[in-house]
């Protein structure tokens, strides 16, 4: 088939080097942003009067044709053909003639593929931010559920402070409402139209970018025509987000790994989010959560792909940036698979709450807070440091707890203490207690559900 290209060469190019130069079958996903961006393209042309009005009405209709063949099934792809754009225009010609082939005037690929792109990413964020919305909420509803149960906070996976699963959960919820928040401020800044800067240097054309970006809803123009076409840093910006996304449900999946295990049984997974073994009957195994955990290295590994190929790159474009689609449709790929399934995983598991009390009574968790007791009755902290930390010691000889532990034991160490030490060293006490803004108590995790959903709701 002769490119569309043709002229300075014949068009003749092995088979091998067209497979190896194709994106067809890669970029083909973008085809309803290509269509709608010539579409405004067509419009615009029509306008400015550089082509005929009814040449530009007759260009749009044709590419909803185009598009609703598409859509319909009725048009499949030519993978003959190099790319998504090639394809198109293609299509469009051999439906309307030489009016067809008016379509390109005033842009080159080049900026029309970082135009497809940008719009592409811009819905895919939408896509991942409606779909994060859905997890924060999923994880809110659970802290707010256990917002009184009592497990053990960690520190180097140590027992260390008495905690709520809600506040434990509210954790996460906080870190996910951030990533949403850098998705919407990877869109401000990737909100910006290339269309119009052509090649590299714009056109001799009087066109009307901003008009053809505001059809498109973008927020403005790219300023600087070189800058339009070559750069992909919105690509990187937008994976650099994922990535961080990632690290965030994989530190999650850990958690969740942990406490599903019969060392931990903090929570049980639903079986619709579980596998079991092919050789050991008894398994529940939480794949789901292995996989997202084994995931965020493949989305890692897109964006150090994306900035290895651009850190070399002269302006203005270059073909190694074709090399930049199918790292970032990968990246977006699996990340929105990743939050579906983690709603699902979330939403659907059971909290073992006695498990989680048991674990903080028997972890001297409230060692703190009996070094507490005695800083209020007058001792130094450091001497009230040492008294806990030797009392911990006789209830480990003694196989004993801190709430158990004789009045008599106590005031071998001190006789500051008094039988109201058991009151302030209990559990719900010490959560209770931890009145500070952000801190553990059911207030404070209520007031941080309140405001994620006020932030949701925006």
């Amino acid at each position: 088939m002769a490119k569309m290209w043709a002229g300075r060469t014949d068009g003749s190019t092995d088979q091998l080097a067209d497979d190896f130069n194709s994106s067809i079958h890669f970029d083909s996903r973008m085809y309803r942003q290509d269509i709608r961006g010539s579409m405004a393209h067509a419009a615009m042309l029509g306008a400015q009067g550089i082509i005929a009005p009814a040449e530009a009405d007759a260009l749009i209709d044709g590419l909803q044709g185009i598009l609703d063949d598409l859509e319909s099934g009725a048009l499949a792809f030519d993978l003959s053909c190099e790319d998504i754009h090639m394809f198109v225009e293609q299509v469009l010609t051999e439906r309307l003639g030489d009016v067809g082939k008016k379509l390109h005037t005033a842009r080159s690929r080049n900026d029309q593929v970082a135009l497809d792109l940008r719009m592409y990413l811009r819905d895919e964020c939408a896509t991942l931010t409606a779909l994060l919305t859905e997890l924060i909420g999923t994880v809110a509803d659970q802290a707010e559920a256990h917002k009184a149960v009592i497990l053990p906070g960690y520190t180097h996976l140590q027992r260390a402070q008495p905690i709520t699963f809600g506040h434990h959960l509210m954790a996460y919820a906080m870190m996910l409402l951030r990533d949403v928040d850098r998705l919407q401020d990877t869109v401000r800044r990737m909100n910006q139209s290339p269309i119009g800067c052509c090649a590299l240097a714009g056109t001799t054309y009087h066109t009307d970018r901003r008009m053809e970006a505001a059809r498109l809803g973008f927020d403005g123009i790219c300023l600087n025509s070189l800058d339009g076409v070559s750069d992909r840093d919105f690509c990187a910006e937008l994976m650099s987000t994922l990535a961080i996304l990632m690290m965030h449900l994989s530190r999650f999946s850990e958690e969740i790994i942990l406490w599903s295990s019969w060392e931990f049984k903090f929570i049980e997974l639903s079986d619709s989010f579980t596998t079991g073994s092919s050789i050991m009957p008894q398994k529940k195994n939480p794949d789901m959560a292995e996989l997202v955990r084994g995931k965020t290295g493949r989305v890692y590994g897109d964006l150090m792909a994306l900035l290895t190929t651009l850190k070399g790159l002269p302006l203005a474009y270059n073909k190694d940036m074709q090399e930049d689609k199918e790292s970032v449709f990968d990246a977006c790929d699996t990340v929105k698979m990743c939050v579906e399934v983690f709603t699902g995983m979330v939403r659907t598991m059971t909290v073992r709450a006695d498990n989680m009390k048991r674990a903080a009574q028997t972890g001297f968790i409230n060692a703190t807070d009996l070094a507490d007791y005695l800083v209020k009755k007058g001792l130094p902290f450091r001497s009230a440091y040492k008294v806990a930390g030797q009392l911990v010691a006789r209830c480990i000889a003694d196989g004993q707890v801190l709430d158990t532990l004789p009045l008599t034991v106590y005031k071998e160490y001190s006789d500051l203490f008094a039988e109201d030490v058991y009151q302030e060293i209990a559990l719900e006490t010490c959560v209770a207690k931890r009145i500070s803004e952000g801190g553990t108590s059911v207030e404070s995790v209520e007031a941080q559900v309140k405001y994620v959903r006020e932030k949701l709701a925006v």
